[in-house]
C-alpha cells in the first residue's frame, strides 16, 4: 500500500539530517516483512531494512536503521551521501 508522502529536497537538509514525521514517509514493506519475518535473528545490525521509504529529490529511497542495544539511527543513501532522518 502506497500512501501520499511529502517530497523532500536538498533545501530540507540541515547538517546531513532531514526532520520528518512518520506520516510524511511512504509505507512500502517488502514481502518478507509482510510475512512477519525480520532481517537478523536479533533484530540488531548496521543496515536493517525498514518498512518505509522517503521521497527525496524526486526519487523514493529505502530507509535503513543502524541498531545496537536499545537505540537506533535511521538513514538513507542518495548519490553516495548518507542522510539521517529524525
Amino acid at each position: 500500500m502506497k500512501t501520499l508522502s511529502k517530497h523532500f529536497t536538498s533545501a530540507d537538509v540541515r547538517n546531513q539530517t532531514i526532520y520528518a514525521d512518520r506520516t510524511e514517509l511512504i509505507y512500502a514493506p517488502l514481502q518478507w516483512q509482510l510475512r512477519g519475518l525480520q532481517q537478523t535473528a536479533t533484530g540488531y545490525g548496521s543496515k536493517i531494512t525498514t518498512r518505509e521509504k522517503i521521497s527525496f529529490n524526486g526519487q523514493a529511497h529505502r530507509l535503513y536503521c543502524t541498531c545496537y542495544s536499545n537505540g537506533g539511527s535511521v538513514w538513507f543513501m542518495a548519490k553516495g551521501v548518507k542522510y539521517f532522518v529524525n
